[in-house]
């Protein structure tokens, strides 16, 4: 009967166990997976905003504007405007 207890003690202490650890993983895997999106989110914006400043940069080089002016405006590099 002691040796039955023992083992049921035993069986109860790895089942918290293991359920802990499995909720820890879970929290774990949700709170990487919203870091990431944040990170992937926060990298797609910087892209994109460079995008539309190389556009616009361009579209303004086009129309005859100073490339000192333009890359004020845009927050380019003088070299970056003028490559385009």
């Amino acid at each position: 009967m002691s040796y039955e207890a023992s083992l049921k003690h035993k069986r109860d202490a790895e089942s918290v166990f293991n359920s802990a650890k499995k909720s820890g993983e879970a929290l774990g895997h949700a709170k990487g997976l919203a870091e990431g999106l944040a990170e992937g989110k926060a990298k797609g914006l910087a892209v994109g905003e460079r995008k539309k400043a190389l556009e616009t940069a361009k579209a303004f080089k086009e129309m005859g504007l100073p490339i000192a002016d333009i890359a004020k405006g845009t927050g380019l590099s003088v070299e970056e405007v003028q490559k385009l």
